[in-house]
C-alpha cells in the first residue's frame, strides 16, 4: 500500500520515531535512524500521515517544529490534557525568565547588559536557567566595550512555544491586544511591548 511515492513502511517508521522522540524529527535524524539505502520523504510521509489523520479524526496531527517536524494533541483537547497532567511536566518559566526569554526572541541576537537595559534589572541568574534548559544559546560576541556575549533562541524554544520558525512569534500589535485584555497581565511585560513596538 503506497500513499504517493510513501509506502506504508515508511509511513509507520515516521510516525514511530515522531512518537518515540522528545526532539523535533528532521530529515537529518530521520536519515541517521535508517539502513543505509532506505530513503524517506519526510515532508511528503507528514503529509500522507496527517492526511489519514484528518479522515480518521484522531486527536492529534504533526505540526512544524524549527527544521522538523513533531506530533501533537489537537488545540480542542487541550484542556482535557491540562486536567489530566494537572501541571506541566517541565517546571514552568517564571515571569522573570519569560521576560527575559521574550526580548531575546524579539531583539536576537542580543547581548547581557541590553537585555538588563530593556528589563531594568540584573538578568545573570535568569540567563542561567534559560541556557541550562536549551531555551537560548550563546550565539557571538558583542563589538561594545568588553565583547559581551551575545544570546539566542534556539530549536528547542522553537519546540516548547509551537513555533516553525522565529518569523512565528506574534507581532507588536498582537501582544498589545492580547495583554490589553489580560488582566492578570505582569506590568513588567508592558515595556517589553513598547519596545518591541517601537521597532
Amino acid at each position: 500500500m503506497e500513499k504517493g511515492s510513501v509506502t506504508l513502511l515508511d509511513m509507520q517508521l515516521v510516525e514511530a520515531l515522531l512518537i518515540a522522540s522528545d526532539v523535533a524529527l528532521t530529515p537529518e535524524r530521520l536519515k541517521e535512524c535508517l539502513d543505509e539505502g532506505h530513503r524517506i520523504d519526510l515532508d511528503a510521509a507528514v503529509e500522507a500521515l496527517n492526511e489519514r489523520y484528518r479522515s480518521e479524526k484522531h486527536a492529534f496531527y504533526i505540526m512544524p517544529a524549527g527544521n522538523g517536524f513533531q506530533i501533537v494533541t489537537d488545540n480542542k483537547f487541550e484542556l482535557v490534557v491540562r486536567n489530566y497532567i494537572n501541571r506541566n511536566v517541565r517546571a514552568r518559566l517564571t515571569y522573570a525568565a519569560l521576560e527575559t526569554l521574550a526580548v531575546i526572541a524579539y531583539k536576537q541576537p542580543i547581548s547581557k547588559p541590553e537585555i538588563e537595559h530593556i528589563r531594568g534589572v540584573n538578568c545573570a541568574a535568569v540567563l542561567n536557567t534559560l541556557l541550562e534548559r536549551e531555551l537560548i544559546s550563546v550565539s557571538g560576541r558583542s563589538d561594545a566595550a568588553g565583547r559581551p556575549l551575545l544570546y539566542v533562541t534556539t530549536e528547542e524554544f522553537l519546540r516548547y512555544f509551537g513555533l516553525r520558525s522565529p518569523a512565528d512569534l506574534p507581532r507588536a500589535r498582537e501582544l498589545d491586544e492580547l495583554f490589553r485584555k489580560d488582566e492578570n497581565e505582569p506590568q513588567a511585560l508592558q515595556p517589553i511591548v513598547k519596545e518591541v513596538s517601537e521597532d
